[in-house]
């Protein structure tokens, strides 16, 4: 397929936004699926091709938590060959699946992890004793949330975040960094399988990657002061666009 130049238009200035708000707490692919969407792609085209920008966005940012000493590889290793194996297991899952019924999905989910952001509250930011049965239950929800980036992928910063500092008790800080790593698996694992499939739009998804990193990178650094003031309006038209045009390409186009 051809895309005309207002697509990049669309599609470049959303993934850079979604880039900030992932690495600042999670949920940018709220923003950057339905960006892919509203561009013309098809649903699974449009995940594959997120799932580019996206991993690569989310390898910088990944990367300075890691160097900050947020992460713990002998605790992450299990996390990462949890989130490998699930998003695998939802990436087939989505090539299996018809685009219309895609459709019908994302009308349903998007405004529902929607509502979790916007409901999120804040993580603890002490943390505690993370035991052998806290641990196996964040492994699982690596797996668990793996599969469902896989899958379709919108919320899954933000799911982790609540996840690991919920269930397992993790601070803040090392649940974002956790998170990072296991997102970047995820995004990786289903990227390997959209690609060799040919679901990604390599000319789109490859100039999105430069916005991505770009987005990732200043949310990382940046500490926004009522950050989600801004963030949420942009959230909400992106979604009602979404909206209207799935709407329009299901029922009446």
């Amino acid at each position: 397929m051809s895309l005309g130049l207002a697509a990049y238009f669309i599609v470049c200035p959303l993934i850079f936004l979604s880039g900030v708000v992932d690495a600042i707490g999670g949920g940018g692919g709220i923003i950057s699926l339905p960006a892919y969407l509203l561009a013309g792609l098809p649903p699974q085209l449009a995940i594959g091709s997120n799932k580019l920008s996206s991993s690569v966005g989310t390898a910088v940012s990944t990367a300075m938590f890691v160097r900050r000493g947020f992460v713990e590889w002998k605790t992450a290793l299990s996390f990462v060959v949890s989130a490998l194996i699930g998003a695998a297991i939802g990436a087939r899952i989505t090539l299996l699946v018809p685009d219309r019924i895609l459709e019908y999905g994302l009308l349903v989910v998007l405004p529902v992890v929607a509502l979790a952001i916007f409901k999120k509250k804040d993580a603890a930011l002490t943390e505690v004793e993370t035991t052998p049965p806290r641990f196996l239950l964040a492994t699982f929800f690596a797996f668990a949330i793996g599969l469902y980036d896989g899958f379709y992928g919108p919320g899954t910063g933000t799911f982790l975040i609540l996840a690991l500092s919920g269930a397992a008790g993790y601070a803040l800080n090392h649940a974002v960094g956790y998170t990072k790593v296991i997102n970047l698996s995820s995004n990786v694992s289903s990227l390997v399988v959209f690609l060799i499939n040919g679901k990604v739009y390599i000319p789109l998804a490859g100039a999105a990657v430069i916005f991505s990193i770009a987005g990732q990178y200043v949310g990382a650094r940046l500490v926004l002061k009522d950050g989600q003031k801004i963030v949420r309006p942009v959230i909400v038209a992106v979604l009602a666009l979404l909206f209207f045009k799935v709407m329009y390409d299901t029922f009446l186009a």
